[in-house]
């Protein structure tokens, strides 16, 4: 386990303030103590200093988690957000998007928002800009990439995409194999 290097934390950083903008110095100082992302067998660990300086103790071969994994770097270096930093980036959104209860299990299933199944969206939002998915009731249930603005989402067919999807809680049943 180790530090993030410059260009790393760049690329990470740029990845999440997608989703969250300037909040993401709330991230690193809040006020249960310091918090940082270390990177381990390419995956990004958010995890309390405290914590980690007792992980220490332990060698790397034999650690096999430590922390939130945030993400991880594929092999082209590019930075893919896992559904575990959901917890993170919910509270701190600035663009939002409300799904209707019928469109829940869909998007749960790993496919795309469509307008029909679209109940809310924040004011200005842009295209291509990271957005977390509520349902009605204000659970989170993922995050994607706003396909349309909501300008255009006003005046779209009920069959167009307007969230790509990106990461859903649903993930946590289907790749429970896979996420550490």
């Amino acid at each position: 386990m180790r530090p993030l290097t410059e260009e790393e934390t760049r690329v990470m950083f740029e990845k999440i303030a997608k989703y969250i903008g300037e909040n993401l110095q709330l991230l690193v100082d809040r006020p249960d103590g310091t918090y940082c992302f270390r990177l381990h067998n390419d995956r990004v660990y958010y995890v309390s200093e405290k914590i980690m300086k007792l992980a220490a103790n332990i060698s790397g071969n034999k650690l096999v988690s430590l922390g939130t994994c945030f993400g991880k770097f594929t092999k082209t270096h590019k930075f893919r957000l896992h559904v575990t930093a959901l917890d993170y980036l919910a509270p701190y959104a600035k663009y939002k998007v409300w799904i209707k209860p019928g469109a829940e299990q869909s998007f749960l299933y790993g496919n795309h928002v469509l307008k029909s199944g679209l109940g809310r969206i924040t004011e200005n939002t842009s295209q291509y800009q990271g957005v977390v998915v509520y349902s009605m009731a204000d659970i989170p249930l993922g995050f994607g990439v706003a396909a349309k603005s909501t300008q255009d989402c006003r005046k779209v067919d009920p069959m167009a995409i307007v969230v790509f999807h990106q990461a859903d809680v649903g993930e946590y049943v289907r790749h429970e194999e896979t996420l550490t």
